[in-house]
């Protein structure tokens, strides 16, 4: 025994047994049960399993007749919607593997996930796909995208909505529009319903738990972001794990706000919900008004989120018109949830929010607070199957309980290794006992019961808000700037997000006088997405270096602690 396992959910086991199926087998089990039952909700229209299964495997068939084989890489980037979920079962029907992109992601970025996963189709929502089609011109003829498929949000719910269900008005442009199709450079464009009356055959399911399902990219504190292999087995056990761990059934009504397109999102909950056969609320983006109204109306019984939202609902104007009683488990992570805001919810509702702790490595959580014994501000204890440890950064040696060292993890959930990248994969693992152990980067210590904490973090990171934000990635974009000379980038306190991504800019001398912070910002959100974009900018004449030449971001970053 373990010191957590006095902790452990009660009557659940420490391990499960991953099934041999694909993650589509889930929703094929699902739909043959629940035919009838609603899967998706999505501005007051209702999706049932049948119809989600009949649409995924119509679009599997599209996309087979575009010459889809087994293992090829198709990317996925849209805000959360029911054709997210459609196009990521069909996917994975079509034997393919998923490559989930950030829809905050301009051109400049999307480049990196056309030709890395060495993707000839993408599937985007209309006001996204002139991204995706200016990026396509901008890579080389024979990386390029041969086959665009692009919907219309309105393919997914009537335009006459109205009541509880009905989008903040300054979404309506956004949701309503009806976007022309860009023209693809050297490929062609589908519109989605066009794609789904194909009338081509479906092939054979041929992917079983070892092959690859989804390709999420992460970024480090170098170079370009790099594609975390997951093959079915390692979704599959968090999708299981995630459904068991909150005493999931198939009567859940879960609110699905946190994006697909990020590992936490796919696999704790929209996995896990298809999954069990549960009804899945979808939010498109964050808007507090709507989240209170949606939770009133469908009964919300699950809920996984960022505390900032938590936070932002708590101070809706609102608030005391919202029923929120229908909740029985909340949690999420990314960043602390703040004490007396966990407190508020449990005196208001008798809700212990609880917080887990994972990375796109781990398929999301590696680590969770049980829910009937929580520990505020606290990664939790090793998730099921899951054996964690904290050891010293330069000897990898385990190190006494209480004292700080970098977490590493050792389960199931693990990805198999970098994409394309053999060296970044060695350097992430290690051996302790006879078991392969992945370096978070994190620091943290573990307490007398078990439990989790962090304490620091060996990778240079910043958390905005819960989105990861990497300088190297922000720096190297910064420098397409004609002004831009040098930069560095560091984070700073934001009264909302926790972090913020602040960048010191030396400017070329040709640009002095000549470009303000303002400019800087507003050329950092038209080319990088917008929670990487920096929300300050400080100009020096120079950055400090090592004797090397490296710059010392350390020292910046020091620096900047101090004024706060």
């Amino acid at each position: 025994m373990k010191p957590h396992h006095r902790f452990w959910p009660a009557r659940l086991p420490h391990a499960i047994t991953v099934p041999d199926t694909s993650l589509w087998d889930n929703l094929e089990t699902s739909a043959r049960r629940y035919p009838n039952k609603t899967a998706l909700v999505f501005l007051g229209t209702q999706l049932t399993y049948a119809q989600l299964r009949s649409k995924a495997e119509r679009l599997a068939a599209f996309l087979q007749s575009l010459g889809v084989q087994k293992g090829d890489r198709i990317v996925l980037d849209m805000q959360n919607c029911p054709q997210l979920v459609i196009a990521h079962f069909a996917i994975l029907r079509a034997n393919a593997v998923v490559v989930p992109v950030n829809p905050m992601n301009r051109a400049e970025e999307l480049k990196h996930y056309i030709t890395d996963p060495d993707a000839r189709i993408a599937i985007t929502t209309g006001d996204l796909a002139p991204e995706l089609a200016k990026a396509n011109e901008g890579v080389p003829e024979a990386q390029r995208l041969q086959h665009l498929i692009v919907t219309q949000f309105t393919d997914a719910f009537d335009t006459q909505v109205c009541g509880d269900d009905a989008p903040a008005d300054s979404w309506r442009d956004w949701l309503f529009t009806q976007y022309p199709l860009p023209e693809l450079v050297g490929g062609r464009t589908h519109a989605w319903n066009h794609a789904l009356d194909t009338q081509a055959p479906l092939g054979a399911l041929l992917v079983g738990k070892d092959d690859l399902a989804v390709l999420p990219y992460t970024s480090g504190t170098t170079g370009l972001p790099k594609g975390c292999m997951h093959p079915h087995r390692s979704i599959m056990h968090n999708t299981i794990s995630s459904a068991i761990w909150g005493n999931g059934t198939h009567e859940n009504v879960g609110l699905l706000v946190v994006p697909m397109f990020h590992i936490t999102g796919m696999t704790s909950v929209m996995h896990s919900g298809i999954y069990m056969g549960c009804t899945l609320v979808l939010m498109p983006r964050w808007e507090r008004e709507l989240a209170g109204r949606l939770i009133s109306k469908w009964k919300v019984t699950h809920w996984t989120n960022i505390p900032t939202m938590v936070i932002d609902l708590l101070a809706s104007p609102n608030f005391d018109k919202f029923n929120l009683q229908s909740l029985v488990h909340i949690g999420g992570g990314g960043a602390a949830m703040p004490q007396a805001v966990a407190q508020r919810l449990l005196e208001l509702y008798g809700l212990r929010y609880s917080e887990g702790y994972g990375l796109t490595e781990t398929a999301a959580p590696s680590h969770n607070n049980p829910p009937d014994a929580p520990k505020q501000q606290c990664l939790g204890i090793p998730f099921m199957s899951t054996d964690a440890r904290v050891v010293d950064p330069e000897t990898l040696k385990e190190v006494p309980q209480g004292e700080s060292g970098e977490i590493v993890i050792h389960g199931p959930e693990v990805f198999d290794g970098y994409w394309k990248r053999a060296d970044a994969t060695e350097a992430a693992f290690f051996e302790l006992e006879g078991k392969r152990f992945f370096r978070s980067g994190d620091l943290g210590r573990v307490d007398e019961d078990g439990y989790f904490f962090i304490t620091d973090r060996l990778k240079r990171m910043i958390n905005a808000s819960g989105f990861k934000v990497w300088p190297a990635e922000v720096e190297a974009l910064m420098f397409k700037h004609p002004a831009i000379q040098e930069a560095c980038i560091i984070s700073t306190q934001d009264s909302y997000r926790g972090e913020t991504v602040k960048a010191v800019v030396v400017l070329r001398a040709s640009h002095k006088g000549q470009v303000s912070e303002a400019d800087i910002i507003a050329w950092c959100r038209d080319n990088m997405a917008i929670y990487k974009a920096p929300t300050q900018v400080q100009f020096v004449d120079t950055l400090p270096k090592s004797g090397s030449g490296k710059v010392m971001w350390r020292m910046l970053q020091e620096a900047e602690a101090t004024k706060t």
